[in-house]
Parts: C-alpha cells; sequence; structure tokens
C-alpha cells in the first residue's frame, strides 16, 4: 500500500503558530521598500497550511480569496471548522500537492505561499510545486517561501539525519513522537558526552542540542522525524524558481532591508560590488550565518522609479501596536544591538499615539517642522514593524469589509480557550493579519461579548474555564494556589483592561 504521508511525520498535529510574511500586506511593503511593484492581490494560496491558522485568518481579514490543502486530515478538519461560515472563508482541501497541484478548477494565483514546508519535502513535490507556480501564478504576482539554508545548518545539520536515523533503527511501536524526540536527543547528547570529535569541532552543536530542549515536541518531530530534510543554499533555491520563471524580490524580515543592524561597513561594500543577485544573496547569508530564509519571489518583477516609489510609500497605512511611551529605542542585528534616533522616533510615534492607521504621508506632514524626511520615516517603520512595534494598516473600506468575518471567526478561537491553550493570536481587521493574544486575555474578551460586565466577572469566568479543564497559572515553574490564582488572574485584568482592550479594540479585534 502506498504511504500516502509520503514520509511527511503525521502522527502528530502541527503547531497553532500564526506566520506574518504569509499576509499579502506585509509583502506589499517589503516590496515598495525594494523598489519593485507589487500586485494587487485578489486570490491567494498556501501550501501546507498546518492547523490552518494563517490561511483563515488571512482569508478572513481581507477580502483576498484564498485556497489551500495540507494532507494531514486531522489539521484540515481543525482548519475547516474554523472556516465554517465565515464571511470569505478559505477553500481549504486535505488533497496531497500532487493531486491538488494538477486541479482545473483553481484559480490563477496573485500569491502563493509556502511557510518551512520546502525543506521537509522531496524533489519530486519540490518539482510538483515549481510546475504548479509556473502554471498558476499570475504575471507580477508573489511566491513567499520559507526554508532552513545552508551554511547556518552546516554545522548542526547532521544532528537531524542523527536524530532521523537513530529514530528510525529505534522503530518502537507504540511509543508517541513527543518521546521518541526525547530518545533522539538522549542518544545524542550521549553520543557527545561520549567524546565525539565531531561535536568538539563544532562546539555550537552543544548549544543546538540544549536548544531543542526547551522546543514544542510537535514542532520538532515535524522538523526531525520526516523522511526528508534538507536544508539548501540560496543557490539553489533561485534554481527552482527561475526554473518556474521567478527572480527574487526581497527579503520578507524587515530587519534585513536595514543593513548597519545586520552588516559591517566593510561587508556591505563587499555585497554591493557583486552585480549579480544570486551570488550576492548567498554571499550575504555566508556573512550572517543564516539558519532561515524567508523571502517573496515575483513573476516579471517591475521596477518603480524613484518618484513613483517614494509615492506608493506614501501611501502606505501602519498602525502603532505598543504605547508610544514604552517602546524601547533599541534594536539587536547580528552586529549586535543598536540605539534608534530619538529625535527621529520618537516624533514618528507621537504620530501614531491614538493607534490609528495613518500613512507614511500623513506621518512625514506631521514631522516634517522636526527635519524627519521620508527615507528616515521608512527606514524607521521598517525596524519598528520588523520589532512588531507597528503593523501595515489596511485601507478603510477593506477593513469594514472585513469586520464580520474576523469578530465570526476570533469568537470561535475564543471559545477554544476554555479547553486549551494553543491558540495564541486573534484576527484583525485592521492589519488583515493577527495580533498576538494570550490565552487568559482571549477568556477576558469572550467573557466580555457574554455580558459579563468588569473586570471581577471576567476574572471570575476565566478562572472558572481554567479550573474546569484543571489548568493553573505556573509562576517561577509551580502551579499557583486558587486563590494566588484568582489574584493573579485580578492583576491581568486590570491591565487588560487599562492598556490591552484598548489597543485591541484600535486593532478591530474587540468592540
Amino acid at each position: 500500500m502506498q504511504d500516502w504521508s509520503d514520509g511527511y511525520m503525521t502522527e502528530v498535529a502541527y503547531t497553532y503558530g500564526y506566520y506574518p510574511e504569509l499576509n499579502p500586506l506585509r509583502a506589499r511593503l517589503a516590496l515598495l521598500q525594494a523598489g519593485i511593484v507589487p500586485p494587487e492581490v485578489h486570490t491567494a494560496c498556501e501550501l501546507g497550511f498546518g492547523q490552518g491558522m494563517s490561511v483563515n485568518i488571512h482569508g478572513a481579514a481581507s477580502g483576498v480569496a484564498w485556497h489551500g490543502t495540507d494532507f494531514n486530515p486531522a489539521q484540515v478538519g481543525f482548519a475547516r471548522e474554523l472556516a465554517d461560515g465565515t464571511p470569505l472563508a478559505a477553500n481549504l482541501s486535505d488533497e496531497a500537492f500532487g493531486a491538488f497541484c494538477r486541479r482545473d478548477d483553481l484559480p490563477q494565483f496573485d500569491f502563493i505561499a509556502l511557510h518551512g514546508i520546502w525543506s521537509w519535502i522531496s524533489d519530486a513535490n519540490r518539482s510538483v510545486i515549481a510546475d504548479f507556480i509556473e502554471r498558476k501564478l499570475k504575471v507580477g504576482g508573489v511566491v513567499y517561501v520559507s526554508y532552513n539554508t545552508q551554511p547556518g545548518w552546516a554545522a548542526v545539520g547532521p544532528i537531524t539525519e542523527l536524530m532521523a536515523g537513530f529514530d528510525a533503527a529505534s522503530n518502537a511501536p507504540g511509543i508517541g513522537p513527543a518521546a521518541r524526540i526525547d530518545a533522539a536527543l538522549d542518544f545524542a547528547d550521549r553520543l557527545m558526552a561520549a567524546g565525539a570529535v565531531y561535536g568538539k569541532a563544532n562546539p555550537q552543536v552543544l548549544e543546538h542540542l540544549k536548544r531543542l530542549r526547551g522546543h514544542d515536541r510537535r514542532y520538532l518531530a515535524h522538523e526531525y522525524l520526516n523522511r526528508d530534510w534538507t536544508p539548501i543554499s540560496f543557490a539553489r533555491m533561485r534554481g527552482w524558481m527561475e526554473g518556474a520563471r521567478l527572480q527574487f524580490g526581497a527579503s520578507a524580515h524587515y530587519l534585513d532591508h536595514v543593513p548597519m543592524l545586520n552588516l559591517s561597513a566593510e561587508q556591505q561594500a563587499l555585497l554591493a560590488a557583486i552585480p549579480d543577485a544570486g551570488l550576492r544573496e548567498t554571499s550575504r547569508d555566508f556573512i550572517v550565518n543564516r539558519l532561515f530564509r524567508r523571502d517573496y519571489w515575483v513573476r516579471g518583477a517591475r521596477r518603480l522609479a524613484p518618484g513613483e516609489r517614494a509615492e506608493r510609500l506614501r501611501a502606505q497605512r501602519v498602525i502603532l501596536a505598543q504605547d508610544p511611551a514604552k517602546v524601547k529605542l533599541k534594536v539587536s542585528g547580528v552586529q549586535g544591538e543598536a540605539s534608534l534616533h530619538e529625535d527621529v522616533y520618537r516624533p514618528i510615534l507621537d504620530a501614531l499615539a491614538d493607534h490609528a492607521p495613518r500613512s507614511l504621508g500623513e506621518i512625514e506632514a506631521a514631522v516634517a517642522g522636526q527635519g524627519v524626511h521620508l527615507a528616515r520615516i521608512v527606514e524607521a517603520v521598517m525596524i519598528l514593524a520588523g520589532t512588531g512595534v507597528l503593523h501595515p494598516a489596511q485601507p478603510e473600506p477593506a477593513i469594514a469589509a472585513a469586520r464580520a468575518g474576523t469578530a465570526r471567526l476570533n469568537a470561535r478561537l475564543c471559545g477554544l480557550a476554555r479547553y486549551a491553550e494553543d491558540v495564541n493570536c486573534l484576527a484583525s481587521p485592521v492589519t488583515g493579519g493577527a495580533v498576538q493574544v494570550g490565552r487568559v486575555d482571549q477568556l477576558f474578551l469572550l467573557a466580555r461579548s457574554l455580558g459579563k460586565g468588569g473586570s471581577a466577572e471576567w476574572v471570575a469566568f476565566a478562572d472558572d474555564a481554567l479550573q474546569a479543564q484543571g489548568h493553573r497559572i505556573m509562576r517561577d515553574g509551580q502551579a499557583l494556589e486558587p486563590e494566588q490564582q484568582r489574584q493573579a488572574l485580578q492583576v491581568q485584568a486590570t491591565a487588560f483592561e487599562a492598556v490591552r482592550l484598548p489597543l485591541l479594540q484600535a486593532f478591530g479585534v474587540a468592540d
């Protein structure tokens, strides 16, 4: 019988993560910064959507018609349940890539997204996907792809093969994936402790193994127990993408767009002297020892004239996600921690302090008297967005159209918080994506929606929900006693009402 999983880990469900780079609105800002015309996205597709958090949030929070597939039936069942009855719900399939990509009823796409899966599938499936992209991506369309890359994995990559080999050789029936991961980690630790010269020659391997102990076992099972796992270089990825008639557009990681954070002056000059984009990106990966790439590729990339680029950037809207007084004017990159100029950043933050969406042109007008020009504003926006301080925002008509869908989806997600803490984000009609919202805050929002008035009732509701599931709040590794838990919840409710609720209302997550 054919293995329907095609060697992919299906014994444990994937994590419930949300990945903002899959939001076409974020792609728009990255491409404008790179001087490339972004597409108007009406149709989009996510291949390998996991639990469906990103595809459902993006389907509900924007006017984009999303399609997608993931061949783990349990994950697809959860994703469809989230989408059920939601306006602009994503069209989700449980077909393998080969079947889905051959379908003749799919539209042409403006945006195709693949988060992480490129590293976990066979070359045969990569060929299927590359062919799909060539046939189904519109001219001017964008592909987002993220993947484990060389040279960052060169030293620690063999550990992955070692752990997978140990797991395959153990062949212990009835042992769950979490226990299998722990057994493989134990074996790797014993091997290094026995004096393996590999560990001595690559001392970062020991730190890598320690870090793995702290990761979610569901993630590790998918990363380390698949039959196929291949970190590749940018040059090889370029071969796949150019074979599908795409060009490299821009990094989806906003901080990559600020050279001073990651490159010395000498390194910047060296890269600037390399005319070939592929060699330039490969060289950059060596300089920063990159482990993971997040990139946008474009079919028929068109360059913007400087004036048009500036005009389009001025039209881009953003919204502040934090209290401006609490924003730390520090940012970390490969070059270490850098201080941000108070005379540039404070006026920009002040212009956004009411948490209403503003265009970069509006910010420019607000700070003009303080000598802050568009180029500095754009750089500041890339840094602040790259650190989560602010988010790109949709036009008002798109926000209005998305409110009903996000409200329905968020009600469903908050309902799940009664039983588990897997989901830590909710959909925002303002950003067309998600904002981080923890389990307790979701319970407070659910209490409000059920007519519970005031923080005391929210605390009682949240405490009852946690107690009903036998869940306890942890502090310093210890479960709080019932009275301590209620006190902790009251502290959280006070902060929620004063600080977090107004922000969630500004983002359209709460009414």
